[in-house]
């Protein structure tokens, strides 16, 4: 049986890293003509994932990775700023070496006598200018997009009013009625992006989104049956293909013996907690606050009466990645820890989230509503109530909240470095909120966690999907289609 070679380019960081790989691995697991080539573009800033990717190159012969070579010329950070505008530039400073990359494959797998072919490049959000390369070399190109349906409707929509000159995105300014999202969208929701400076570079990149031959989403039809419907039956919209939930299950990125020794310390805390009595606090790799606002999440936690875990992370003094917070008594109210600590909460920095999400004791999520987060917590049935923070974590809270249902309202436009501090008040009622035992949320959400497992087995409607991307890169490599 001849075989096929897919190259994927993920974006760097754990939010679109993680669930490229795990889709990867899902692919191979399905079909043995398959092997994927991931072209690695390292991160602006210091991350923790070479151990992660190593351990998936280690224990998957079939997926190989290969570093991008840094470019000499990169954009400096510090002219820009919206982190969304450089990213994007700064992805496409790598586009003259994966062109060399990607030739030299085609080139060694036409002279080889494997018959292995490169079929498709899938490229993520970010990396949408590498489509020019797939292009120049008569590849397919797909798009993998880590979030969701109805973000993607958001932007297949943005060029359609940019054509129109119809954006603006004031807080005053009317709602958008968005095909493929239910409620009509306020603006304070609009991905960040649209707000800090990039809404030309977020428009650039959403232009090139119907070029490809298909759209991969990490969603699963029986959560955004709406938006999903309506692309299918849209021939301006390339194939979509909901293959979700790709989650990493095996908390993969536990990968030193200090992030060990942490996990085994808070799950024996949460083995000696009643079942769904904690509450979780974690907002993701970029999530953190200053000072006066963990002052009054300490304050809201006390005041709740709900045990809590919380994954508190701090501001970077470089404005990198956040760090655990290493002076717990001078940034926690007088007596905070004596009182808590251990007996009624825990405190830690790096967290587990898979595992604690997991976890019989676990009964609620204050969560910034990263999609992956989302997809985690309907995964184990626990319920969020919503901190969004940055990128569309904003537009996904909305969503959840009003289209969905299945999450409860603290915050639906917090903005990280904003000088907004959410009250003590208004966490405890957030915090007691989604603790309720018999909520309709609770129940929403642990059955949309019974058809998120379905939809991924041999049967359902995402292990189709999946089914038919595969048959669509095997066919047009060789030209069965």
């Amino acid at each position: 049986m001849k075989k096929v070679e897919l190259v994927f380019i993920p974006s760097p960081g754990a939010g679109h890293l993680v669930p490229t790989l795990q889709f990867a691995k899902r692919l191979i697991d399905r079909n043995d003509r398959i092997s994927i080539t991931i072209l690695a573009i390292q991160s602006s800033f210091p991350t923790t994932l070479s151990s992660y990717t190593k351990s998936i190159a280690t224990s998957e012969p079939r997926i190989r990775f290969i570093d991008v070579p840094q470019p000499q010329d990169r954009p400096p950070q510090e002219m820009y700023k919206s982190r969304a505008k450089f990213f994007s530039l700064y992805i496409e400073s790598h586009v003259p070496s994966v062109k060399k990359i990607i030739t030299n494959l085609v080139s060694s797998s036409s002279n080889s006598s494997d018959s292995i072919r490169v079929s498709a490049l899938v490229v993520d959000f970010f990396c949408v200018s590498m489509i020019d390369v797939a292009k120049e070399l008569n590849i397919p190109s797909y798009l993998f997009l880590t979030s969701n349906a109805g973000y993607l409707a958001f932007m297949l929509h943005l060029p359609i009013l940019h054509e129109k000159n119809q954006i603006a995105v004031e807080e005053s300014d009317p709602e958008w009625s968005i095909p493929g999202i239910v409620h009509p969208v306020p603006p304070r929701v609009f991905p960040v992006a649209l707000t800090d400076g990039s809404c030309s570079a977020y428009i650039k990149l959403a232009s090139r989104f119907r070029e490809t031959r298909g759209i991969i989403s990490n969603t699963f039809v029986e959560l955004e049956t709406h938006a999903i419907t309506l692309f299918s039956n849209d021939d301006r919209v390339p194939p979509v293909y909901p293959v979700g939930p790709v989650i990493d299950l095996d908390d993969g990125q536990a990968h030193s013996s200090l992030d060990q020794a942490q996990r085994d310390k808070i799950i024996k805390w949460l083995d000696d907690q009643p079942q769904k009595s904690v509450v979780f606090l974690c907002f993701g790799s970029m999530g953190s606050f200053r000072a006066e606002q963990v002052k009054k999440i300490a304050l809201g936690l006390e005041q709740s009466g709900q045990r809590f875990l919380w994954s508190l992370r701090m501001p970077s003094p470089k404005g990198t990645v956040p760090s655990d917070c290493s002076n717990l008594e001078e940034v926690l109210p007088d007596g905070f820890l004596e009182r808590t600590n251990g007996k009624r909460g825990l405190i830690c920095g790096w967290a587990p989230q898979v595992d604690i999400l997991a976890h019989s004791a676990t009964g609620g999520f204050l969560s910034h509503c990263g999609w992956n987060s989302i997809l985690e917590s309907l995964w184990h049935g626990v319920p969020i109530a919503t901190w969004p923070m940055c990128a569309e974590q904003q537009l996904n809270a909305f969503r959840m909240l009003r289209e969905l249902g299945m999450a409860l309202e603290m915050r639906l436009d917090y903005m990280t470095g904003s000088a907004d501090v959410v009250g003590a008040d208004e966490i405890e009622r957030a915090v007691v909120g989604v603790m309720e035992k018999d909520s309709e949320v609770r129940k929403k959400v642990e059955e949309m966690g019974k058809l998120a497992r379905k939809a991924v087995k041999d049967g359902g409607s995402s292990f189709a999907s999946a089914g038919r991307f595969i048959e669509d890169v095997i066919g047009e490599s060789w030209g069965f289609k």
